[in-house]
């Protein structure tokens, strides 16, 4: 995973609720042996037509096209686990999803990818969208100080410290185990079977 850095961006305002896996990216693709490569069938049922045509969605808009942070409502990534959900949007260019709430298992995938998920109350949503449909605002986001800052307004957001150093180091779970190496080494050395016996015996 690549270090996250901070993000200066508009936002795509994905004004729906309880937006599931199997449109996040379509079932047809996950074929793909990889993790990259899946950008382009990102929402693609609701981006183009049978034909391939685009229809009329935000991800179609020219003015939408480099954002990094996607803004959208309550239950984002519910329905089936498909890490590719998380995969598509990081590939698509996504670095950060806004949502009033997220389905458990999408919210846990986007840490492993370096994807991340912020959680806002419902008022500070729609602060947010007013700021898209009405000023266009740029947001900076900081995962170092956990803020939104938007027209001098600076939102705070919660996140566990274990995932937010996650993802400050580009690292995974068994990347974050790694960094304690030097502490697991050295209680296999000083740990003595004997004293597992007694122990085991006492208990």
């Amino acid at each position: 995973m690549e270090p996250f850095v901070d993000i200066e961006s508009r936002l795509i305002p994905l004004d729906m609720t309880n937006v599931d896996t199997d449109q996040i990216i379509p079932k047809q693709f996950l074929k793909l042996i990889q993790k990259t490569g899946y950008g382009g069938f990102l929402f693609y049922d609701w981006r183009f037509d049978n034909t391939g045509n685009p229809k009329e969605f935000v991800l179609n808009e020219s003015k939408y096209k480099e954002r990094q942070v996607l803004l959208t409502r309550d239950n984002f990534g519910c329905g089936s686990s498909r890490e590719h959900a998380v995969w598509a949007l990081y590939d698509y260019g996504i670095r950060v999803v806004i949502a009033s709430s997220f389905a458990d298992i999408f919210y846990n995938n986007c840490f492993k990818k370096g994807l991340l998920p912020i959680a806002l109350s419902r008022d500070e949503i729609e602060y947010l969208f007013y700021q898209v449909k009405n000023d266009d605002a740029v947001a900076d986001i900081s995962l170092a100080k956990q803020t939104i800052s938007i027209s001098e307004k600076i939102i705070h957001f919660n996140i566990d410290l274990t995932r937010k150093r996650m993802l400050l180091e580009g690292i995974d779970e068994i990347g974050y185990t790694l960094s304690f190496n030097d502490e697991i080494l050295n209680y296999e050395r000083t740990f003595k079977f004997a004293d597992y016996d007694k122990f085991s015996v006492q208990n």
